[in-house]
């Protein structure tokens, strides 16, 4: 029996500019999105009936969970099709921290509608996939797609952008969640910034693109710094390790990334806040760049 596995990366928001929210309860942004080279890793196999099962380090929160994203995403693709609930054993191998601002959830969908896809051999296209994918949520096609983009809109109105160079960095999360709605309720109540779309750096180069984000901001920054303090001394930290050149929070917390000119750069920074902080979750990576997919069978 074939199993297909892909890697469902983390999403990060290398900046997030936000508008007033509008009558449907929703907040126009504009963000630029990269994505890292790990993240939680799915497994798609044929079974009699549709199933989930959760591993890995920050599996156990998600295991009692009877509506994942998942298996919300599967159904939805059922019904689309016409083909009922896709009779799938699915595996989570999950390795994201939960309601850290990586799309963790969201990714996990993605990787599983286009392992789906190809285990069921489905005649739907990707404009196909991709609505199925905002059922989910506004991140889904973004986080379908898991690649470089400027995200406006509710985050649906994408536009690639395949000149963003791989970005050496440095994840941090110290180990507290930070619940998207209650930032964003947070955020209502104070002043409003705007979701303005920035001129893009005229040079691509790392170093320049790192000067170019430094003129940017993540706005549920402070609004997630209220209702969870650690998430300032994460910053902090991230910006005092060696060789870390821009440190910022990613969506809505708390994971913060730290931006480094080289690959040696980032993993000795993630060396020293390891050591200063053991029971934080701290990774070293690369952001966005094209990373080929890990799509594979077994």
């Amino acid at each position: 029996m074939t199993v297909r596995t892909a890697l469902a990366p983390a999403k990060i928001n290398l900046f997030l500019h936000v508008g007033a929210v509008d009558g449907d309860g929703y907040h126009p942004l504009s963000s630029l999105v990269a994505f890292a080279d790990m993240g939680d890793m799915v497994a798609v196999e044929p079974a009699e009936r549709l199933s989930l099962s959760v591993m890995g380090p920050f599996g156990a929160v998600l295991a009692a969970e009877p509506d994942n994203l998942i298996l919300r995403a599967l159904r939805a693709l059922g019904e689309t099709t016409g083909t009922g609930e896709p009779p799938l054993k699915v595996t989570l191998d999950k390795r994201l921290p939960i309601a850290a601002g990586l799309g963790g959830g969201s990714s996990d969908a993605g990787a599983a509608l286009k392992l789906a896809r190809a285990v069921l051999r489905l005649d739907i296209d990707e404009a196909g996939l991709e609505a199925v994918a905002g059922r989910i949520g506004a991140d889904g096609p973004m986080c379908l797609r898991a690649r470089s983009a400027w995200a406006e809109g509710r985050g649906d109105v994408l536009t690639e952008a395949p000149d963003l160079p791989p970005l050496p960095a440095v994840l941090f999360n110290p180990g507290v969640p930070s619940p998207t709605g209650a930032v964003y309720r947070a955020y209502d109540r104070g002043p409003i910034r705007g979701a303005d779309r920035p001129a893009p750096p005229a040079d691509g180069s790392v170093a320049a693109v790192i000067d170019w984000l430094a003129d940017q901001r993540n706005d549920l920054e402070a609004p997630a710094l209220a209702l969870t303090p650690v998430i300032g001394q994460a910053l902090a930290s991230v910006a005092g390790a060696p060789g870390v050149e821009l440190a910022r929070m990613s969506g809505s917390g708390a994971t913060v990334f730290g931006l480094c000119r080289t690959v040696a750069a980032a993993e000795a920074a993630a060396r020293v806040l390891g050591a200063a902080w053991p029971g934080a979750w701290v990774h070293a990576t690369r952001l966005g760049g094209g990373f080929p997919s890990t799509d594979h069978a077994l």
